[in-house]
């Protein structure tokens, strides 16, 4: 689409874009059917949902470990069952001993209850009660929001059980996470003519920056931005677990790349398995790696034992 180099202004720039226009050499945009744009709307409402829980989280924190709570440092979880005990303790209490830290706390968190009960040795003022219970009931309505939006969501991707059960197939991608890659790409891949063009437009492909035959930083394209978090973000479950040839095909990448680049590297790998598998309709099946991978071994051991034969080494297969 690039005009012919020279005198340049946003002017001429859009006469020619009109010019290629009517002469029908300019491709559309892609743009998914109706369905799942009002999908798109639920699932990047709920991302932006969990990102005010997560701040609200950290607020709620702040404002503890302000005020003398530091309970935190020895919680996994501090909003899970025992965390929001003594929230809710302290709001109606203002301070904690150890009768009702016992109470407060569940299963294993009691072996360590000197230990919490060191860091919670503030109290609260009137006044500080009250803002506590305002800022964790605006969680709690946060978090059943988030309820609704889910219900909202699981009725909607039910509309595509075929789709969602290819990608739920793909170790590191639940329901939530292809709910949310079928709200963005479809389940029609017609609109894109192979892999490398879907990549392109999810903002996952190498840039190519080279001049004077010097290669310079080739950073990834820009793109949609949900899809490549929620790929990144699969990724990096998919290299926890060891067993998978996903995760050792990352493991070497980082070996030579680094963890960032592998980590898109592998979300680029999974945005390709992804398309043939919606296209093909075949669902992921990890005997496929492993038939490729002792094919690798082969190849690679015959190619071993031509190299010994031509410097004159007599190679015999163990029995």
């Amino acid at each position: 689409m690039k005009n012919v180099p020279g005198r340049k202004t946003d002017m001429r720039d859009a006469q020619w874009i009109a010019t290629l226009l009517r002469a029908g050499l300019l491709k559309g945009s892609f743009i998914p059917d109706k369905a799942f744009r009002e999908l798109r709307h639920l699932t990047r409402y709920r991302k932006s949902i969990v990102h005010d829980i997560t701040a609200q989280k950290n607020r709620i924190d702040k404002f503890l470990q302000s005020s003398g709570f530091r309970f935190t440092a020895f919680l996994s979880d501090a909003f899970g069952a025992s965390g929001r005990n003594i929230i809710r303790y302290l709001i109606q209490n203002g301070s904690i001993d150890r009768a009702a830290l016992d109470v407060c706390l569940k299963t294993k968190t009691r072996n360590r209850i000197d230990e919490i009960l060191v860091a919670l040795n503030g109290t609260l003022s009137l006044h500080q009660r009250s803002f506590l219970a305002m800022i964790f009931s605006h969680l709690e309505s946060l978090e059943a929001h988030k309820n609704v939006v889910e219900n909202s969501i699981a009725e909607e991707i039910l509309k595509h059980g075929e789709a969602l059960s290819l990608l739920c197939s793909i170790p590191g991608i639940d329901v939530t996470a292809a709910a949310s890659i079928i709200a963005e790409i479809g389940t029609d891949m017609s609109a894109f003519p192979d892999a490398q063009h879907i990549c392109s437009w999810a903002g996952l492909s190498p840039g190519n920056n080279e001049s004077a035959g010097k290669r310079k930083s080739a950073h990834i394209n820009k793109g949609n931005p949900y899809i490549k978090s929620i790929l990144c973000e699969a990724g990096w479950i998919i290299s926890g677990k060891r067993t998978l040839y996903l995760s050792g095909w990352y493991w070497r990448v980082k070996q030579r790349k680094g963890a960032k680049r592998a980590t898109v590297a592998l979300a680029r790998k999974l945005l390709t398995l992804i398309y043939t598998m919606l296209k093909t309709g075949e669902p992921y099946n990890e005997d496929c790696f492993e038939q490729r991978r002792k094919q690798s071994e082969r190849k690679r051991a015959n190619r071993m034992v031509n190299e010994l034969e031509k410097l004159g080494y007599m190679v015999v297969a163990p029995e």
